[in-house]
């Protein structure tokens, strides 16, 4: 019981539709608010009445009325408001409002139903139009239709009245009164400007059917109660005047005759197209709602409207009006009236812009030879029809057409024109065009993808207005529905189809983002350039790639689409830095298709050459020496391309080869003065042993170097690579030491008190850290190139050698002239230095030695030398018996 209480609460209107917080315009007693049903999202405008309008304190209905009288006049305006929306769901035509939803109660007690979108009333149209004209013009005052668009900007409807404008309408409103007059046997009762509304798309529409009902003569049967004159031509001031009837626009049969006929609408039409064209826009009766009044003004000709003067209008009249229509309309005898039919068949509407109106409201029952050829003409008048009926009236038309494939190509001809002559093209398009195209063109997933020739016709037309596409939407609209249909063009199997999406290129580049043109359109491209067997296809698809490695679209009209091969650059055309594709997708995507290629057609290969243009500013010089060049010349060397093609490609193969130096010469430059400043501070680094080695004095001099690397040693200093001689020492007993420590296993210099200097650069120069560079395996001489040893006394003195405090920069061994030791076999020094070199033979490894890698065991000596390494460690030993024969020299085996 609670929850059937609570229902009878809830509308079922505000359940199921989302209802705009403001009125967007009041019709009469009636204020419209827009609507959109919830479940489908379909646009509705919501007609609400409020019963507080009848209240006292709002005015309505007069402080002195008693409790009864004020029931009774509630009553008789609720039922006449509830006739009204009763009718409206009985009726069903192109010409009377629809209705969306019944009436119902409103939980503040009032009532409301939903009609299809409506814009404004009539008569809320011409208030406008002379508000306008009172500030000075359109820009003299906003207006007020004001809607927000689909990003939530005010906007204001776009409504007009002009010619065209008023000639459609009428006629749709001749159109619905032929309907109520000869299908529904009604007689309308009170059309005026309040009682017509104008929906989204422009066409006027009949409601207002509170006084309908059925003529005097009529013999059918009706539940429709007829008219009771006698109340409602009595203004009751009580009531508001939106509710009672508008004597302005009565008909004379009404007020002064009593009698109710379908020609009382037509004498009414006849004032309301005197409204349309008068200033202000108003009936030229003003009887302020009295009966009296409006007698009073008929019973003088001066007073009432009359073809002597001019029908009361204060602005001319057209004169297919004034001289066919009007006299025949206002006229006091109803049956010197025409009819609604006769009405739509005057010469008022005899014009090509309403005569095509009229065969586009017909279309559908059309047949295929009348559309297309109405089609085929249709673009020859479109300049012709107001903007506001290009867009509310043919455009819509046109596009409930395009479920005709056959159709389609011719349709979308004319959709895209409008839509390139409206200002609002963009906001159009984007709401009306972009669904249907999705609709046409792009299948569900699930079903088959076949070939359809006439839809294949409407995608050439979309592919050819494909730059108007992308000025009218933005780059979320243009990927998720404009790109699928560009796929679908690339992937078709008609050559001129896919060689219109690949022109498409340039206006892609423009409204996508760099990402989605890579991941999404790129690929594409390769793959119909692969795979085609089209030699127009291949060009048009190198001019793409010279257009997404950052060229100009202009290119592709100087190269054009022939087989001629003929190829001439513009020189107004400035090459674009944009490049769309990154430098490794040039480089390994684009260069191998081009390497692929098999064909020597002059045009393909001219047509790669500008591709190889862009690659050429884009690729590192080492890529285009090794992979662009061999490429280039092989392609220059075709053997049908003529002498000016060649000389296209040396030029490029020229300058590439140039950019290729040019980088290589700098390259080499900055290396050359790394190296040159690297080997100057190596040599100052061996310039400053001398504060490194102390105070002794040994010094490396350049002719002891020379003599070193050269092996132009002086033959008294036979030395090892640390600078001691190589003969055998006899042992001593370690008085005979000097202060001066000496290697007990070193041969002595003919001169016992003779510094060894070059030996000690020797150990300078290997112990002194060294770069790479300067290390050569291949000066390392094998241990069998030197001769067979022999002991021979030892010297009655030693060398001996400074006390060694570090060490400098190593240096690789080099091979010197070999001399004859004592201690070595008896060759010949000429014959011996001619054919193997002689190398210093490092000190004798030990246990505890610095340097063990570099060492080989001495010949057997009585004592061994102190020996200082790098950090101040020394190395000693004890003097031993010394060996004879080849005993001496088993460390060396």
């Amino acid at each position: 019981m609670f929850s059937s209480a609570l229902k009878s609460f809830t509308s079922n209107i505000s359940t199921n539709y989302t209802i705009s917080s403001t009125p967007t315009s009041v019709c009469g007693a009636w204020k419209v608010y827009d609507a959109k049903k919830k479940s489908t999202g379909k646009a509705v405008s919501v007609f609400v009445f409020e019963r507080k309008s009848l209240d006292p304190q709002a005015g309505g209905l007069g402080p002195r009325s008693s409790s009864s009288s004020l029931k009774k006049v509630h009553e008789e305006v609720i039922a006449r408001v509830k006739k009204e929306s009763n009718l409206l769901a009985r009726l069903r035509h192109p010409s009377i409002l629809e209705l969306a939803e019944p009436i119902e109660d409103t939980r503040s007690g009032g009532l409301m139903f939903a009609t299809e979108p409506v814009t404004a009333s009539l008569a809320g149209l011409l208030q406008d139009k002379d508000d306008q004209e009172k500030a000075g013009g359109v820009a003299g005052r906003p207006s007020r239709f004001v809607v927000e668009d689909s990003n939530g900007q005010p906007q204001r409807r776009e409504l007009e009245i002009d010619e065209l404008e008023i000639q459609k309408g009428l006629l749709q409103v001749a159109q619905g009164l032929e309907f109520l007059h000869e299908s529904a046997g009604l007689v309308h009762g009170n059309l005026t400007p309040d009682s017509i509304y104008i929906n989204a798309k422009s066409d006027w529409k009949i409601a207002g059917l509170a006084f309908a009902g059925p003529p005097d003569t009529s013999d059918t049967p009706s539940n429709i109660p007829p008219i009771s004159l006698s109340e409602v031509l009595y203004h009751d001031p009580r009531l508001p005047r939106s509710l009672q009837l508008n004597l302005d626009y009565t008909s004379p049969d009404f007020v002064m005759d009593t009698h109710v006929s379908s020609a009382a609408d037509m004498f009414s039409l006849g004032l309301v197209i005197l409204a349309l064209y008068n200033s202000p826009h108003t009936s030229p009766l003003k009887t302020n709602s009295n009966a009296s009044t409006y007698k009073k003004l008929f019973s003088s000709p001066s007073s009432a409207p009359s073809p002597t003067n001019n029908f009361l209008s204060s602005r001319p009249l057209p004169k297919d009006l004034l001289n066919g229509v009007l006299p025949r309309l206002i006229t006091r005898r109803p049956a010197q009236r025409m009819n609604a039919r006769e009405f739509q068949q005057s010469q008022f509407f005899d014009s090509i812009l309403v005569s095509s109106i009229r065969f586009l409201d017909g279309l559908p029952a059309k047949s295929p030879n009348e559309k297309s050829q109405f089609m085929r003409g249709l673009p020859k008048i479109l300049d012709q029809f107001p903007r506001s009926v290009l867009e509310k009236k043919v455009l819509p038309a046109l596009l409930e057409e395009m479920k005709d494939r056959d159709l389609l190509f011719l349709v979308l001809q004319n959709v895209f024109k409008i839509i390139k002559s409206l200002p609002s093209g963009r906001r159009v398009f984007v709401e009306k065009v972009i669904p249907r195209l999705r609709e046409t063109f792009i299948a569900p997933k699930n079903s088959a993808n076949e070939r359809d020739t006439a839809k294949e016709a409407g995608l050439v037309v979309v592919l050819e207005n494909i730059r108007l596409i992308g000025e009218s939407c933005s780059g979320k609209e243009f990927k998720d529905d404009i790109l699928p249909i560009i796929h679908l063009g690339l992937e078709s199997h008609t050559h001129s189809i896919v060689d219109k999406a690949l022109n498409c290129l340039p206006t892609i580049m423009a409204v996508l983002d760099f990402s989605t043109i890579k991941h999404d359109v790129f690929p594409i491209v390769t793959a119909v350039f692969s795979k085609t067997s089209s030699l127009g296809i291949k060009i048009r698809g190198l001019q793409a790639f010279v257009i997404l490695c950052g060229g100009s679209s202009d290119n592709s009209h100087d190269m054009g689409d022939g087989l001629d091969g003929a190829f001439e650059t513009s020189k107004n055309v400035k090459p674009s830095n944009n490049a769309v594709l990154d430098k490794y997708t040039v480089q390994e995507k684009i260069v191998p298709l081009l390497k692929a290629m098999k064909t020597k057609e002059p045009a393909v290969i001219m047509a790669a050459l500008a591709v190889f243009k862009q690659v050429g500013r884009i690729a590192d010089t080492d890529f285009l020496a090794t992979e662009c060049l061999p490429v280039l010349w092989a392609f220059s060397l075709g053997p049908l391309l003529d002498v000016q093609q060649f000389q296209e490609y040396m030029k490029l193969i020229k300058s590439l080869s140039t950019k290729i130096e040019n980088e290589q010469m700098r390259k080499l430059r900055e290396l050359s003065l790394t190296s040159n400043g690297t080997k100057s501070n190596e040599l100052t680094n061996v310039g400053s042993t001398d504060a490194f080695f102390g105070s002794n004095g040994n010094d490396v001099g350049g002719d002891d170097f020379e003599r070193l690397v050269l092996g132009k040693g002086a033959p008294s200093k036979n030395t090892d690579m640390l600078g001691d001689s190589l003969r055998p020492q006899p042992q001593r007993s370690q008085s005979s030491r000097t202060s001066t420590p000496v290697f007990d296993w070193s041969t002595p210099t003919p001169t016992s008190n003779h510094n060894n200097t070059s030996g000690l650069s020797l150990i300078n120069s290997l112990t002194q850290p060294h770069t790479p560079s300067s290390y050569q395996p291949s000066s390392v001489p094998s241990l069998n190139n030197f001769a067979a040893l022999k002991p021979t006394p030892p010297p009655s003195t030693g060398l001996q050698n400074p006390m060694i405090n570090g060490f400098g920069a190593m240096a690789p061994m080099q091979p010197s002239k070999p001399q004859t030791l004592p201690w070595s076999t008896n060759t010949p020094t000429s014959s011996y230095g001619q054919s193997q070199p002689a190398f210093a033979i490092p000190a004798p490894p030990n246990s505890t030695s610095a340097f063990p890698k570099f060492s080989i065991a001495p010949p057997p000596s009585q004592g061994r030398a102190l020996v200082q390494n790098q950090y101040g460690n020394g190395v000693s030993g004890s003097g031993k018996q010394g060996k004879t024969g080849l005993d001496a020299y088993e460390s060396l085996l």
